[in-house]
């Protein structure tokens, strides 16, 4: 018996001394004892168009405040976290960070000191990208950002859920471990747009479903939850495949308008994608752009999860006449307040206010982005530098809870959509929860 306590007693400590090796080490980078030559200037600018492909300006920044400060909350179903300051300040930044270090953060979640970072930090998309992007994303940061020295915010998580460690298995088990590798199979263009979407672009952190676990359902394209749409923080990313209600009507050169200009004939960007369009999308390169559309044209819908297809060669009904209207909930809010801008008949007006009739929010059963734009309206889309004439204002002090789940019942009922009815308690949670878009086009100077 003693032999047998002796040995379990043995078992604990190593198997206790080995995990505590374990979620406190700091994993290898291929930057460890290599000198690094000062950055050129090239390096540096290829590192600009790196942080725009990667959107570091989107959380690590908030409007009229200086460039990757941080300070943007990000809500999570455990407390708020808060996007830190990564400017080259060396008290309150990232200025003592190594190449290995920075490498580390980025694509390992894993801060100098050990500490583990949450993964609303997207580094299970990010730890895809190449060494020399990695490199050339350093370099910018560390000679083209303006250090501000800012202190973080600490999190709203309370102990014992604050607790870092239990990460390193989270990272173990939901992650890659490994760079994008290219898919011989496949041409340069669609292992481009493979490696963007699934990198730098981490596009499945919003349009894939999570576990409860909070991981990405998928990483690539391999399985079909992969950018099959997911509920985010008040907003429903869409399906990126093939769906009926994801791009399973567009063609390649849709896809690459959308990319390019913000819109297209079936939509235009609204939300958080409007924000992603304002600092980064718009500021790719036309063969990217095109690489992520021929990628995303590849992806396959899945006739098991979308549903129905939009009978899009239904007539359109005869505008309904006042005393009509009148007798179904929501047609005479649609008539005096929407159809305007998007019709009579929803077809919108051409690419400059999108369709609601066919569009993908008005088909899918989440009905929290068009709840959520409804209320809050959407920030301005900026082609070539160029407020967009057009923003989608919010109703929130115009419209009552009922109004908004009458109306958009009505818009997701018409014209042959499907997407089923909103209530007063959907339209309600989101007034609670969410806040008005700013008026005002917000473009972030990363210099």
């Amino acid at each position: 018996m003693k032999k047998i306590l002796l040995l379990i007693v043995i078992l604990v400590v190593v198997g206790g001394g080995s995990l505590a090796w374990f979620v406190t080490r700091l994993p290898p980078s291929p930057f460890d004892e290599m000198a690094v030559p000062p950055p050129s200037v090239d390096l540096a600018q290829r590192g600009e168009y790196v942080a725009r492909l990667s959107d570091c300006v989107a959380c690590h920044s908030l409007p009229n405040a200086k460039p990757f400060a941080g300070g943007l909350e990000m809500g999570t179903p455990l407390g708020s976290i808060f996007a830190t300051n990564i400017t080259p300040d060396k008290q309150t930044g990232i200025g003592n960070y190594s190449l290995a270090d920075f490498d580390r953060a980025v694509r390992k979640g894993v801060a100098p000191d050990g500490r583990r970072l949450y993964p609303a930090m997207p580094y299970p998309s990010y730890e895809k990208m190449t060494d020399d992007d990695v490199r050339a994303l350093y370099a910018f940061f560390m000679t083209d950002v303006a250090p501000v020295n800012q202190p973080n915010a600490l999190s709203e998580i309370s102990w014992p859920m604050n607790m870092r460690w239990p990460l390193a298995m989270w990272n173990l088990i939901f992650t890659d471990g490994e760079t994008y590798q290219q898919k011989t199979s496949e041409d340069v263009a669609w292992n481009r747009g493979a490696y963007l979407v699934q990198g730098a672009g981490h596009c499945g952190s919003c349009h894939t479903p999570r576990s409860l676990t909070m991981n990405e359902k998928a990483l690539d394209e391999s399985s079909p939850d992969y950018l099959a749409g997911a509920l985010l923080d008040g907003w429903y990313a869409p399906s990126l495949r093939q769906d009926n209600t994801g791009l399973g009507r567009w063609s390649e050169d849709d896809i690459f308008a959308f990319l390019k200009n913000g819109r297209n004939q079936h939509a235009v960007v609204f939300g958080s994608m409007a924000e992603a369009y304002n600092n980064s999308l718009a500021f790719m390169t036309d063969e990217d752009l095109r690489a992520i559309s021929v990628y995303l044209k590849s992806l396959p819908g899945d006739t098991s999860r979308d549903g129905a297809p939009w009978p899009r060669n239904v007539p359109p009904a005869t505008s309904l006449s006042v005393s009509d209207r009148l007798k179904i909930p929501g047609a005479q809010t649609y008539a005096s307040r929407c159809g305007f801008c998007h019709g009579p008949e929803g077809v919108g007006q051409n690419q400059w206010i999108p369709p609601l009739a066919g569009a993908a929010s008005s088909l899918t059963v989440e009905n929290a982005s068009q709840i959520n734009v409804t209320l809050n309206g959407s920030a301005r889309v900026i082609t070539k530098g160029i407020p967009d004439a057009y923003r989608m204002p919010p109703f929130r002090g115009q419209l009552s809870d009922k109004e908004i789940a009458d109306v958009l019942t009505y818009v997701r009922s018409s014209w042959g959509n499907h997407g089923g009815p909103v209530s007063i308690d959907d339209v309600k949670a989101l007034r609670e929860h969410t806040d008005p878009a700013s008026s005002n086009p917000i473009v972030l100077q990363m210099r």
